[in-house]
């Protein structure tokens, strides 16, 4: 039984990535209660709704940025906000790595370069309870964190090598409409180093948080979720200005009054 359940899955899967993509470049993802792995005391966290990118910016959108704004050409910008790997594999300031796809997600940016492009675009990077609250959903359920199944074919796409290769829109279609949440890159959010663990516990005041890493199962809130603990291990162990090749962004954006 639970092999069909994992076939009908992944069909669900593979017909979303083939299925149209959505021309809207934001879709509304309607707030709630959710539980975190990490972050709040509460059992649970309030989300409130929003405007989330249906796609990770890509490297076409990223080059449009830098050529309206110089001081994050990869030779200008400054290494406090961007470390070497900045755009390492661009041919020049105004070329990406022609192996590239103009629609593959951009990676190798700082937090900082990510928080300033969706500024430039009149947004904002989500919020990591944003980010996981939109990412929680299958392609059916808003809510698939209970299911086993869908937390596998999570964790299978994170082991899938050099995804950031692939164009957007080539996993599958979430239930608010979202792609690419997993199985593409990793991505950056406004608040990513918050939540800090260590081996005591996540309260500790007096131990240097650049040691911290959160892949400790202290505080956890579902011990059986591999694929959030992957997720905030990465978010744990980075820093701002770090460029990674596996690491990309969405932007995000408050509902208008």
């Amino acid at each position: 039984m639970m092999k069909i359940r994992l076939i009908i899955l992944s069909i669900l899967f593979i017909q979303a990535a083939l299925g149209a993509q959505d021309n809207s470049s934001m879709k509304k993802i309607t707030g709630g209660d959710f539980v975190p792995l990490y972050g709040s005391d509460a059992a649970s966290v309030s989300v409130a709704d929003f405007m989330l990118d249906v796609y990770p910016v890509t490297n076409e959108q990223y080059l449009s940025f830098v050529e309206k704004f110089s001081k994050w050409q990869r030779s200008k910008v400054i290494r406090l906000f961007a470390d070497g790997n900045y755009l390492i594999k661009w041919q020049n300031d105004l070329a990406f790595n022609p192996e590239s796809l103009p629609d593959a997600p951009i990676t190798n940016v700082s937090w900082y370069a990510a928080k300033a492009y969706c500024e430039c675009q009149g947004k904002r990077l989500p919020t990591m309870d944003e980010w996981e609250y939109a990412a929680m959903a299958s392609a059916t359920e808003p809510n698939a964190q209970g299911d086993s199944l869908f937390n596998q074919l999570i964790i299978e796409g994170y082991e899938t090598p050099r995804t950031y290769k692939n164009k957007v829109g080539s996993t599958f279609k979430n239930y608010w409409g979202i792609y690419d949440l997993h199985g593409l890159v990793w991505e950056w959010t406004s608040d990513f180093n918050s939540v800090l663990i260590s081996g005591e516990s996540r309260k500790d005041v007096d131990t240097d948080n650049n040691l911290f890493c959160a892949g400790g199962s202290v505080n956890a809130s579902d011990l059986m979720d591999y694929a959030a603990f992957m997720r905030y291990a990465l978010r744990g162990s980075i820093k701002a200005n770090y460029c990674i090749q596996t690491l990309g962004f969405r932007c995000a954006k408050n509902l208008k009054e």
